[in-house]
Order: C-alpha cells, then sequence, then structure tokens
C-alpha cells in the first residue's frame, strides 16, 4: 500500500472544486465561481496577436524561455507597477502561474511545519489550499468594513510564536469584498517590522475598483522589504493565460525563482508573449475601465434582488470592486446542508458555503456569492428563487 508523505493529510478536495463541476451543467445558475465574464475578454486583440506569434519566422514564441519570465514581459509589469507606487525593473519581478503559484512558492519559501500564518477571517480559500502542504498553523484575525482588525492583528502577534506570515488581500477581498483602510494598511506594516514577519499581499482585483478612492498598496508602504506583492492578469485580461507575478526584494525573489525553477520551468512562452504584445500593443488601461461598468452594474443588481427578495435577518457586503459579496445568514442556517438539500435540488442554484473560508473555528451560516459570470436574467430569477427558499427554510 502507498504510504504518502505527511503533507498530504492536508491535501483535501476545494469546495470550490466540488461546486464548479456542476457549474456546466446548463440548469444551474452558479454564483460559485469567481469568473470574469467572458464577454469582456479582448478576443479580437487576442486573436490577431495570436495570429501574429504563430507565424514561422515567430517560432521563437514557442521555445524555451527564462524561468523567471519573459524578460519583456517582466519590463513591462515593472513598469505597471512602478506606476501603481511600487518602484522596480523588470529584475525585481517573477512572472507565475496565476497568483495562485504565487501564494504556493511564498508559502514555500517561509513557512515550516508548525509555523503560524495569520490569516483575516474568512479569508481566499485557495490561499488555505496553496498554503496546507507546508503544514503549518493558522490563526485569524477578524475584520470589518475596514478590512483586517490591526488591533486584533497586534494581539495575535504579541501572544503567538513562530509567526512567519501575515496574509491579506487588502483590495476587495476574496471572499467578502471589503477593502483594508489607508490607516491600516500601515499599521500593518509597522506591526510586521516590529514582530519580524512578513506580510504576503495578494491584489487579483485591485483593479476591479467601482467606487472610492484608490489607495496604495501595502508594498508601497513597505520600507524595510518585508512585503511580498502579488498579481494577476486573470481578472483584467483573462485567467486562462495562468500569469501573475509577484514583486519581492532580491533576495526573495532570487529564491522564488528558484522554487518556480523546481516547480515548472517556466510559464508558457507563447501566453508571455502574447500578454507582452498586448500590453506594447493596446491600451489595458482603457480595456479596464470599459469593463467597470459592466461589472458594476452586476454587483448593484445583485444587491437590489437580494434586498427585494431574501427575508430579513440575512446581512451582506457591498463591496467597492471585486467580484464578491458575502452573505450572512441566522447562524441555526447551516449553508452547505441547506445548499445539497433544498437549493440546488429545487433551484438549480449554487454558492459556496462560507465554512471552508475560516483558517480556523469555521462557521457555518455563510456563502460567498460572485455576481460577475451570470447574465442578468439569470442572476435575477437565481437570487429571487434563493429568497424564497431561504425564507422558507427559516420561516
Amino acid at each position: 500500500m502507498t504510504t504518502f508523505a505527511r503533507r498530504a493529510e492536508r491535501v483535501q478536495p476545494s469546495a470550490i472544486r466540488e461546486f464548479l463541476a456542476l457549474a456546466g451543467d446548463p440548469r444551474i445558475t452558479s454564483f460559485a465561481g469567481g469568473y470574469p465574464d467572458p464577454t469582456l475578454f479582448p478576443i479580437d486583440e487576442l486573436h490577431k496577436i495570436y495570429d501574429d506569434l504563430l507565424a514561422k519566422e515567430n517560432a521563437s514564441a514557442l521555445q524555451y524561455t527564462a524561468s523567471e519570465g519573459l524578460p519583456e514581459l517582466r519590463s513591462l509589469v515593472a513598469a505597471r507597477l512602478t506606476a501603481d507606487g511600487m518602484p522596480c525593473t523588470g529584475d525585481d519581478v517573477l512572472i507565475t502561474q496565476g497568483g495562485q503559484q504565487g501564494l504556493d512558492l511564498t508559502a514555500k519559501l517561509f513557512v515550516d511545519p508548525g509555523d503560524v500564518i495569520v490569516t483575516e477571517r474568512p479569508t481566499f480559500l485557495g490561499a488555505l489550499i496553496a498554503f496546507n502542504p507546508c503544514e503549518p498553523d493558522y490563526r485569524s484575525v477578524r475584520m470589518d468594513d475596514e478590512g483586517m482588525d490591526t488591533d486584533a492583528l497586534e494581539e495575535v502577534l504579541r501572544g503567538t510564536d513562530r509567526v512567519k506570515l501575515v496574509y491579506t488581500v487588502p483590495d476587495h477581498q476574496n471572499p467578502t469584498g471589503r477593502t483594508m483602510s489607508l490607516a491600516r494598511r500601515q499599521r500593518l506594516v509597522e506591526l510586521a517590522e516590529e514582530h519580524d514577519v512578513v506580510v504576503l499581499e495578494d491584489t487579483p482585483y485591485r483593479e476591479l475598483r467601482y467606487e472610492g478612492e484608490r489607495l496604495p498598496t501595502i508594498k508601497s508602504l513597505d520600507p524595510h522589504g518585508r512585503v511580498v506583492h502579488l498579481g494577476s492578469f486573470s481578472k483584467i485580461l483573462a485567467p486562462g493565460l495562468r500569469l501573475g507575478w509577484a514583486l519581492a526584494t532580491p533576495e526573495v525573489r532570487e529564491k522564488l525563482a528558484l522554487l518556480k525553477l523546481a516547480a515548472d520551468t517556466q510559464n508558457g512562452t507563447l501566453n508571455m508573449r502574447a500578454v507582452a504584445a498586448y500590453l506594447e500593443g493596446f491600451d489595458i488601461e482603457a480595456h479596464i475601465e470599459d469593463m467597470l461598468p459592466t461589472y458594476r452594474h452586476k454587483r448593484d443588481l445583485m444587491l437590489a434582488t437580494m434586498e427585494e427578495h431574501f427575508p430579513p435577518g440575512i446581512t451582506w457586503t457591498r463591496a467597492r470592486g471585486g467580484l464578491f459579496t458575502w452573505a450572512t445568514f441566522p447562524p441555526r442556517l447551516d449553508v452547505a446542508a441547506f445548499q445539497r438539500d433544498v437549493l440546488i435540488p429545487r433551484s438549480g442554484v449554487i454558492v459556496v458555503p462560507g465554512a471552508p473560508f475560516f483558517a480556523d473555528r469555521p462557521e457555518s451560516h455563510h456563502a460567498r456569492m460572485s455576481f460577475s459570470g451570470v447574465p442578468d436574467e439569470r442572476l435575477v430569477a437565481g437570487v429571487r428563487s434563493m429568497g424564497a427558499l431561504l425564507a422558507e427554510a427559516l420561516a
């Protein structure tokens, strides 16, 4: 019989993976996956770029390249990061397989079994999936409308040994949609310095901002190199490209690059060449601006429909950006059981039950609901049907 490594005990099926398997069924209305709206992908521009790259004279687009990523793409990413208040060059940037690989590599670099990772409460489920094979312990810190409560974080840091990482999604957080205030970003950097920990800043939704001011990244407030900054093209171009980046000090970036070399050698050259060509030949900022009204409309439509059709006693967040709202139900409602026994069989609607988003002490009366990838009519019908079943269940 095969004897697995101990870390394999922490590798468990994802709640999102389970429900996304249902999302391909045309009878299902899925509020589960954080899928971008595919009608917003720049298909025509990418079609032209790939046609050009797949000409014989561009055969190098199918060749190996540097493990750290295509040099011209790294420089183009660095220029965008510099414009966002994080001065850097291409040498400071590592290209990753989406933001997810950045989570995996950073945990491998810093976390030994038994070390502590501090997360928001709740936190991104995909991060926990990436961190778990490193066998960490977790402490979670409550959130409010200003994001992670840094007073509570300070209590955890003062009272906990072996804290290595503080993980945060400061902009339009997955799953709650909340954004960390400037004062708390500044305090987080101070606490990281005081307690000698690394901050892992994950920003896949940063540029999907529908209202409010653009706040500086935590990395831009970091004078001592304690912040590892992750970003992704998944939400601003297309997730199937599988391209993200990590920005860190030279020492950290070099070690992340060595771990990446061991994991996959490099990202696909063709996709890196394509995104570099897109950044050079088209206006990605204009593309992002063109997307925002669609997502703002979908957010407003979902929240208005919930307001009209959900019964009393249910609350939800109003995200200023991103792709999600976080719904909280009366504690007696187990969302996973309600979905399994009632919501799916009777309405064909799926959400992501909230319990897996808690690194410790899970709570079962929440759900993450995504508005981004559902056509308007199905969105309204799905929320209305869900509201009727919730009213029945909570009566």
